[in-house]
């Protein structure tokens, strides 16, 4: 069906919840949990089947969580169960070229024992925060979760708003929130236009087994080709950012585990003792993808669906819970007062409190320096 397509003329004030979230993934799931914490009901909306969203292979991303992003996972409730599959980051350093017999060019060095909180962040996997989430909402009766149900029109009037899905169902809300990544469907049926461009990079994306205790160092390596980021994982394990060209990446990506280490290791270094990998190999096409507004009427839009950065800086998804954060309470205090929460005074605080935020990131987050 066409994208541009419109739901059917709302008349009613009978909402199925009073938020309708469209996409299941991390941003999804925790703007869910997020809104009900706060005493409103959500309908959740995603396109991948529960079997497929939680399959271990989903995603082979790891995550560099900030002391933010840690603490509203344990104002959800999660943080007790995420523990002891989250790696503390205890230094940050970034260096020019790589690391051999622990020299090279360090240009920035952070050290958590300089700060008085604690770790500077943690380094979660997908697999890990993605079934904490998943299985937070199942247990939620004010979520409704519609798995495999894909959006296909969306309107609103002074009233309500309406998706209509694929198998003709129709969901109701007062607003609309688009967690559904860079192509968000919900910001085009919206017409809400994009700024952007690729960075002629792949990155190429797995978890990688060594000898020698990594001691929570996440190093970020700036390489003729592209950033390297070793991060550390759970174990003598780390994950692995390595930006390529689009064509190297593929002629990489198509080589043999063994050969495709043989690529890394002059890049990775010898520093950490001999490595083998500890997992699947995933790639992803990088580009910068900017939402041209973050609202629109009975919508907000938050994660990828607002800003897709380049994972230089770490910050995509702690960006997207800072989006969950404002959002929610830009819509828990105005519900509180009485507000329409999808009146355009209320959602408009929502995008000026992220704004400049959302612009600063996408000027640091670049892949060359």
């Amino acid at each position: 069906m066409d994208n541009g397509a419109k739901a059917p003329i709302l008349q009613t004030m009978n909402y199925d919840s009073d938020i309708a979230i469209v996409g299941g993934g991390l941003n999804g799931t925790a703007m869910a949990l997020a809104l009900v914490r706060s005493g409103l009901s959500v309908t959740l909306i995603d396109a991948a089947s529960l079997p497929t969203r939680a399959a271990p292979d989903f995603d082979g991303r790891s995550y560099a969580l900030a002391l933010t992003s840690k603490r509203m996972l344990a104002a959800l409730g999660l943080w007790d169960g995420l523990a002891e599959n989250a790696q503390p980051m205890n230094q940050i350093k970034v260096t020019d070229g790589r690391i051999n017999d622990g020299h090279a060019f360090l240009g920035l060095h952070f050290d958590a024992a300089e700060l008085e909180e604690g770790p500077m962040g943690y380094m979660v996997e997908d697999r890990h925060l993605r079934h904490a989430l998943l299985d937070a909402v199942e247990l939620e009766p004010n979520i409704t979760h519609m798995s495999a149900a894909r959006v296909v029109a969306q309107e609103v009037t002074t009233t309500a708003a309406a998706l209509t899905l694929e198998d003709g169902k129709t969901v109701t809300a007062r607003v609309i929130i688009g967690a559904d990544g860079r192509q968000s469907g919900t910001a085009e049926r919206a017409g809400i236009s994009r700024t952007g461009w690729s960075y002629d990079q792949t990155a190429l994306v797995c978890a990688i087994q060594h000898e020698k205790p990594h001691g929570g160092v996440a190093h970020q390596f700036f390489m003729p080709a592209g950033p390297l980021a070793i991060l550390p994982l759970t174990g003598n394990r780390s994950s692995i950012v390595w930006s390529e060209s689009h064509e190297q990446a593929a002629a990489i990506n198509a080589l043999s585990d063994a050969d495709y280490l043989e690529i890394l290791r002059p890049r990775f270094g010898d520093f950490l003792g001999e490595i083998s990998l500890a997992g699947a190999r995933f790639s992803y096409p990088l580009r910068l993808s900017l939402a041209d507004a973050l609202t629109a009427p009975r919508l907000a839009l938050v994660g990828d669906a607002a800003h897709g950065l380049h994972p230089i800086a770490g910050q995509g998804l702690n960006a997207g819970f800072r989006d969950i954060a404002a959002l929610a309470e830009v819509l828990t205090l105005a519900a509180r007062r009485g507000e329409d929460i999808a009146s355009p005074l209320v959602l408009d605080r929502y995008a000026a409190w992220r704004r400049f935020d959302i612009a600063t990131l996408a000027g640091v987050s670049q892949p060359t320096v």
